[in-house]
């Protein structure tokens, strides 16, 4: 079996969203569709963790909307933003503990398509809703190893949108691979 193309397993989400966030850069975002594997290489990502982080959904505790994010790792948390876009998160971590990492931007898996932001690149990946709670170790979506990443090549900044977060906006909880082409934000932080 080609390494690259070998099937993440739960232990890989079931730690601490830090420690995912940066390991998520360079591995292959898959989708079944039909008789299609949509794929891309993921660019950038943030990451939202516990009840005190203002940005989270879980901040007000759990409701049935963000469910998913305090289930055990490995599966996805798709939500409707601005009633338009759905975003794609990973969620990490242990049972209990709200922690799911946005997917804001991958290589576009087909010509023509842009996956550059979070509604993009689930318009891009044909992800919605009905995918929210899915196992990211089944048979409609999943991560492949990839090519991970170096860390030379991982950069930390803040996350994008969130200024009513206060304190919370500038910690650096954005990661992107330095210089990719199909990172989402403005260009200054695109680093």
């Amino acid at each position: 079996m080609n390494e690259a193309r070998r099937r993440l397993t739960l232990g890989f989400y079931r730690r601490p969203s830090l420690e995912v966030a940066p390991d998520l850069l360079g591995r292959e975002l898959c989708r079944s569709v039909g008789r299609e594997v949509l794929r891309g290489r993921i660019a950038e990502v943030e990451v939202y963790d516990g009840t005190r982080d203002r940005a989270s959904h879980a901040f007000p505790g759990r409701t049935r909307r963000n469910a998913p994010m305090f289930a055990r790792g490995g599966i996805a948390y798709v939500y409707l933003i601005y009633g338009v876009h759905h975003c794609l998160n990973v969620v990490t971590a242990e049972e209990g503990h709200p922690a799911a990492i946005l997917i804001r931007a991958a290589e576009a898996p087909v010509d023509g398509a842009n996956a550059a932001g979070p509604g993009r690149l689930t318009r891009a990946f044909s992800i919605d809703r009905e995918l929210d709670g899915e196992s990211l170790v089944g048979s409609r979506i999943w991560l492949e190893a990839g090519s991970p990443a170096p860390a030379s090549r991982i950069r930390r900044t803040a996350r994008i949108g969130i200024d009513y977060a206060g304190a919370w906006a500038r910690r650096r909880l954005r990661f992107v691979i330095a210089g990719h082409p199909d990172l989402s934000g403005p260009r200054s932080m695109n680093v």
